[in-house]
């Protein structure tokens, strides 16, 4: 089945990821992919969390940080900007304990820890994860496709989610017990109700906001997700690996896609030995993936002979892809 019938074939698959290693053109063919579900009436958006800003590349515009922006028709790219977030973060903390506790303003001893923790990594990787959720929970296009960092880092933020939920469980576990020792403390006082537990309604309101975004990521109904690879050795390797431990996180695979294929006319004539020897190596790469991935190999694409970048190209490659002869083979 190609990259087209999969996307024809099952119309309720809205949430769309492309994953791989560094520099194979998981960009590329997000963008194309975008493209053309918004050259076909669908509403897009496509966003990213690499810090690279490779989405602003790609389409010669300058997005980042500046929320969704219109592309085309239908299609709107978005790339996060971390530190914004983490700013927006401390405001939010800030705002909440001066809501929560009463004061006039946060303690010196508070907002110091405040700023010291927003210095840690941790506290960038969870205001991206945080970004992704707001950005997926939100159901106001009719496709949402990530273009997600290198795998390693895609990992950790695909396990972030069970970790959360976790973490957030054990500590609503905790605080509603302490409910439930005020609702006693009560009672034994002969008051009718207990204030309302702000702590608790946040801590559940963010084990909603994870659940709700595990869910989808996870859904094989709702949620595409295909390995980018070149014919390389390492490189298909290296994606059996990554498609092992996807697969521990209950990611939906639903496919390879394989980039970069060198035209099958190119060694026809006399040519460098240098040239008819990579040819034939990539045959033989090419070989292994169709006897490794077979008939999960959804797309083909050709190396073009110039960078994908700005519409026209994308457009040519989009017609390549899903028009003329990506399909499988």
């Amino acid at each position: 089945m190609s990259l087209k019938a999969v996307f024809e074939s099952q119309p309720d698959r809205r949430y769309i990821m492309f994953g791989g290693k560094g520099g194979l053109g998981k960009t590329t063919l997000s963008a194309t992919s975008a493209f053309w579900l918004a050259s076909q009436g669908k509403r897009v958006l496509l966003f990213s969390v690499d810090p690279q800003a490779s989405l602003s590349d790609i389409f010669q515009r300058d997005i980042f940080g500046k929320g969704p922006v219109s592309i085309m028709p239908n299609l709107w790219a978005q790339e996060v900007d971390a530190d914004r977030r983490i700013r927006e973060y401390q405001a939010e903390i800030r705002k909440k304990i001066l809501d929560m506790y009463g004061f006039d303003r946060v303690p010196e001893e508070i907002d110091n820890y405040i700023a010291a923790a927003s210095a840690e990594p941790a506290m960038e990787e969870s205001a991206i994860f945080d970004a992704v959720v707001d950005i997926i929970v939100q159901g106001d296009y009719d496709y949402y496709i990530y273009d997600l960092v290198p795998l390693g880092h895609a990992l950790y933020y695909l396990s972030m989610a069970k970790v959360y939920d976790e973490w957030i469980n054990k500590i609503t576990k905790l605080r509603e017990d302490m409910r439930q020792y005020d609702q006693v403390a009560a009672t034994m006082r002969r008051e009718d109700t207990v204030q309302e537990d702000q702590i608790l309604t946040e801590l559940t309101y963010i084990r909603e906001r994870i659940n709700a975004s595990s869910q989808i990521l996870t859904d094989k109904k709702r949620t595409a997700f295909f390995f980018v690879v070149v014919p390389e050795e390492m490189i298909i390797l290296d994606t059996q690996k990554a498609a092992a431990l996807f697969a521990r996180f209950d990611v939906p695979l639903s496919g390879y896609i394989v980039n970069r294929v060198l035209p099958a006319d190119l060694g026809a004539g006399t040519i460098p030995p240098y040239l008819r020897n990579r040819i034939a190596l990539q045959q033989r790469h090419l070989g292994v993936i169709r006897e490794t991935f077979g008939a999960e190999v959804r797309a083909y694409v050709p190396e073009m002979e110039r960078d994908v970048t700005g519409l026209p190209m994308i457009e040519r490659l989009a017609q390549r892809l899903f028009v003329d002869d990506g399909g499988a083979r």
